[in-house]
């Protein structure tokens, strides 16, 4: 069977579906994309078995029948940390897990930087609307730059082309010439849910709901967890 997903859940999918394998289910074979990418070659009747986006997008692509609304189901929930390249001297993360205290600080920071890097997908085009909510378009509007899809911000950081990053943990945990500093403050945190679905274009919808249903299941927890995600 075949799959397409958003670049912020490749990983994790990549074990999930190796381990419905061993549990004897179909084999899946996912391409991982930007999120933007994906959702619109679904829409454009590529044929796919089952789709790995955010929840959001996914709504959309049921909403014009692309895919099955009635097997749309939420795996992960992920959220937006902040990162900085290695050599920073911005303070390490806070005992709790947060890169900023609240929504202050993390204003401050956001005024300091010289470039602030950011992904496409949901989580990028929130953080760009909590910005314009605040006030700041006009002042660091000019220092945002959107990395490209597929590129993670972890390359623009560790390649000094942004000095002050915001993506999924999942996507910074592990990567070199970085440094996470935490999670964004739960008074402007940035979370997102992605959910799988059944393609109306599937050759195998049975099949493929099976492999979704072992995807949300409760055998699937711990490894949703190592990969730094938690269940919706």
């Amino acid at each position: 069977m075949r799959a397409i997903s958003s670049m912020a859940t490749r990983h994790v999918l990549a074990d999930l579906a190796a381990a419905a394998v061993e549990a004897g289910l179909p084999d899946l074979e996912i391409e991982s994309v930007g999120g933007v990418d994906a959702a619109e070659r679904v829409a454009a009747g590529e044929s796919f078995d089952l789709v790995f986006l955010a929840s959001g997008a996914l709504a959309k692509l049921a909403d014009a029948g692309h895919v099955d609304a009635a097997t749309v189901t939420p795996l992960v929930l992920s959220q937006v940390a902040v990162a900085v390249p290695s050599h920073s001297s911005e303070p390490a993360t806070r005992p709790e897990g947060t890169a900023f205290a609240d929504a202050a600080e993390l204003r401050e920071a956001l005024r300091s930087a010289t470039r602030i890097g950011y992904s496409t997908g949901p989580s990028g085009t929130a953080l760009v609307q909590m910005i314009d909510d605040w006030g700041l378009t006009d002042e660091v509007g000019d220092r945002l730059m959107q990395a490209k899809p597929g590129i993670p911000v972890a390359k623009s950081l560790a390649e000094g082309d942004v000095d002050l990053g915001f993506q999924q943990l999942s996507e910074l945990v592990g990567q070199p010439g970085i440094r996470i500093l935490g999670v964004m403050p739960s008074d402007c945190a940035i979370d997102t849910v992605f959910a799988g679905a059944v393609a109306t274009a599937s050759a195998s919808p049975g099949h493929a709901a099976e492999v979704l249903a072992f995807l949300a299941s409760e055998a699937a927890r711990p490894i949703k967890v190592e990969h730094n995600f938690s269940t919706p």
